[in-house]
């Protein structure tokens, strides 16, 4: 990170000596300000794609401008504007605060609210139209709708106590992401298969073990996991399955289907 923050303080510093576009050299400063405050980063990092005034420094995308100029990656450049967007519509009072007297939510915790609640609740007008990402991918999970309940604990989690994103997924993941049933069986499946061929893989280089008892092991081992990949496929077919139903179930989750 020290080379960025070189990189971002020299061309700070050339905007100032040339007399930059006093746009461009306000976002830069507020890169530089980042870790302290990200709300001034990302109010004028939203301004900026939706006036489209990358434009006129040379780029043409948004995130290759963050990128190139700004050393912000694509995936924090995103929550960025998603959180400061979701603060403007769901907590707006948050941008009075100065951070001292009242802590300001981190833009990571933000995004788990936003992401979480942002397709079941209305944009609030604010001219933003652009989608939020998805939720986070995994592998068995599937994201449902929270209930009103839920969204009003979340809120006050993230904006009221200030917790940290870890805090938040320990809490709320179980409920937001819930397993399919089958889920879990599969994920037991999966790890004693691994188990196995871990097993295999090290018993040629165990010194004392009959070369004999190595070869009838490893054939056993071999059998048993085919016998767990013959479990595992209908459960992965459960899993599908469930993706399935909740998608017609409720249009507007997002399922996040299996890899």
């Amino acid at each position: 990170m020290a080379s960025s923050t070189k990189k971002i303080d020299q061309l700070a510093e050339l905007l100032e000596k040339t007399g930059g576009d006093a746009q461009r050299l306000d976002v830069v400063k507020r890169t530089q300000k980042f870790k302290r405050s990200w709300i001034e980063l990302a109010e004028a990092l939203a301004k900026v794609r939706r006036e489209r005034a990358f434009t006129r420094w040379g780029y043409k995308d948004f995130f290759e401008y963050c990128s190139a100029e700004l050393t912000i990656k694509k995936a924090t450049a995103e929550k960025l504007v998603l959180s400061y967007s979701t603060i403007q519509r769901h907590a707006p009072e948050v941008l009075k605060w100065d951070g001292v007297a009242r802590t300001i939510p981190s833009y990571e915790a933000v995004d788990y609210y936003s992401r979480a609640v942002g397709p079941f609740i209305e944009s609030g007008g604010d001219g933003d139209t652009s989608e939020p990402p998805p939720a986070p991918k995994s592998r068995s999970r599937i994201q449902v709708e929270p209930t009103p309940e839920i969204v009003a604990e979340m809120k006050q989690a993230v904006f009221d106590e200030g917790k940290p994103v870890g805090e938040l997924r320990k809490r709320f993941d179980p409920v937001l992401y819930p397993k399919p049933k089958a889920a879990e069986k599969l994920e037991i499946v999966k790890k004693a298969n691994a188990a196995a061929k871990k097993l295999a893989d090290l018993l040629p280089d165990i010194d004392g073990l009959d070369p004999k008892r190595v070869r009838q092991l490893d054939e056993q081992l071999g059998m048993l996991r085919e016998n767990l990949d013959a479990i595992a496929e209908p459960l992965k077919e459960k899993v599908q399955r469930a993706h399935k139903r909740a998608a017609k179930k409720a249009p507007k989750l997002r399922a996040v289907a299996p890899v």
